[in-house]
């Protein structure tokens, strides 16, 4: 158990460089699974996610090596179709090796994922999606079981554009006999960035970022070197810590276009905005006001990611804002933490209704998942004394080097043993 220890007040300046999308890596580690050829995926993240996938690619036969920040896969030998039951408890997106794994084996076993608890996320639309391709499933104590004789292309609509099933479908389709239409299908950064990956070692893929993709199947699949898009949950994380601490700082090898709907609502609190190609410089140095109101939204929309984040800048704003979460229903577990640093916030259904006060207080408070953690350490770096962040085991799955990039930039930030 490691916990941060923040004295708060300190404004922020300097540059940060964002790694390799959390949400982009993840699925195109599962990708590898479909071909024999050795993958070289460049400026992978450090986190505790990662960790976890490359100890499953493990598991089922592959290799994977790490050399510097660069990750090295050959799955020629991969041998397994079951994902160790431990493994996929931890991580949530190990479901996105059901599509992989059955495409290469005809036959998948994985215990139901695990991840963050923010809600439900139920994975009845990628089960539905695999059987329209001519998988057979049975779920039977806890495991999802798989199995074909082949795979066939099929036309598939989606209930609702969930990001995991698009990519699940994906996985599975791109070797299928035929052609898979994904119809309503999610439109995010990281599902283009997958298909760019696909179609890299000899995928057939076209339409990801509209609501309508096509995938050609395609027999072999070969090896390459690819360099996912940057973390644009990480790069809005920093920016809203510049927000809240007040200073001036600059994300490099971030895309505006893919936080727009943040940077929108940021320039409404008062923060001034410079974006030069692939950086993004945030100033403020007063307090800011409310934004109004705030939904949660599939791309392009105001990502669920960021919801916490916001509404802890909303917290030390003049005024009072409603931020709405559309996505996920059990994702302000972390407002009564917030409320121990002196937050006014009242959660009606998914609505939370935040009046501004002028300042955190310290405080020792427990990170409950990925984001809501993440939001506590910014209260923590604009509050008024020293606050403790028990439990940062959940903020490990998503940021690499966290303390360490916000010490860069002047916080005073420390990990220590419980």
């Amino acid at each position: 158990m490691e916990k941060y220890v923040i004295n708060g007040g300190n404004k922020l300046y300097g540059s940060v460089k964002i790694q390799s999308a959390k949400n982009s890596v993840l699925p195109i580690l599962a990708a590898t699974v479909l071909t024999d050829g050795k993958i070289t995926v460049l400026n992978v993240p450090k986190i505790s996610d990662v960790n976890n996938m490359v100890k499953i690619l493990t598991r089922l036969g592959c290799k994977a090596v790490f050399k510097g920040n660069d990750l090295i896969i050959d799955s020629s030998g991969a041998n397994s179709f079951e994902i160790p039951s431990e493994l996929a408890h931890e991580l949530r997106s190990s479901v996105f090796l059901l599509g992989s794994v059955i495409s290469r084996f005809k036959m998948a076993k994985i215990a139901y994922p695990g991840g963050c608890d923010i809600g439900l996320r139920p994975v009845d639309l990628h089960l539905t999606g695999l059987k329209r391709l001519g998988v057979q499933i049975t779920e039977k104590n806890g495991y999802i079981l798989c199995k074909c004789d082949k795979l066939c292309g099929n036309e598939i609509m989606l209930d609702c554009p969930s990001v995991g099933a698009t990519e699940n479908i994906m996985l599975a389709a791109v070797k299928a006999d035929g052609t898979t239409t994904i119809k309503n299908a999610a439109r995010e950064p990281e599902i283009e960035d997958l298909q760019k990956f696909l179609n890299m070692i000899g995928a057939k893929i076209k339409g990801a970022g509209s609501g309508t993709i096509v995938i050609e199947g395609v027999e072999k699949l070969g090896g390459g070197e690819f360099l996912p898009i940057a973390d644009r949950i990480e790069a809005g994380t920093f920016l809203i810590a510049a927000a809240m601490c007040g200073g001036e700082v600059q994300t490099e090898c971030a895309c505006a276009e893919n936080i727009s709907s943040l940077l929108h609502k940021l320039r409404e609190n008062g923060c001034k905005i410079d974006i030069n190609n692939d950086k993004i410089v945030l100033e403020n140095h007063k307090r800011l006001i409310s934004v109004k109101s705030i939904e949660t939204q599939p791309y392009p929309g105001f990502p669920t990611d960021l919801q916490a984040q916001i509404t802890a800048l909303c917290c030390i704003c003049g005024g009072q804002s409603i931020i709405t979460e559309n996505l996920f229903e059990t994702r302000f577990k972390y407002v009564p933490e917030l409320k121990k640093m002196g937050a006014d916030i009242t959660v009606i259904n998914r609505s939370a209704f935040v009046r501004g006060i002028d300042r955190f207080k310290g405080a020792t408070v427990i990170a409950h998942d990925l984001r809501g953690g993440a939001a506590l350490v910014l209260a923590g770096l604009a509050a008024e004394g020293q606050s403790e962040i028990l439990d940062i085991s959940h903020i490990d799955r998503g940021y690499g080097a966290f303390e360490y990039k916000l010490r860069s930039l002047g916080g005073d930030i420390k990990r220590l043993s419980v």
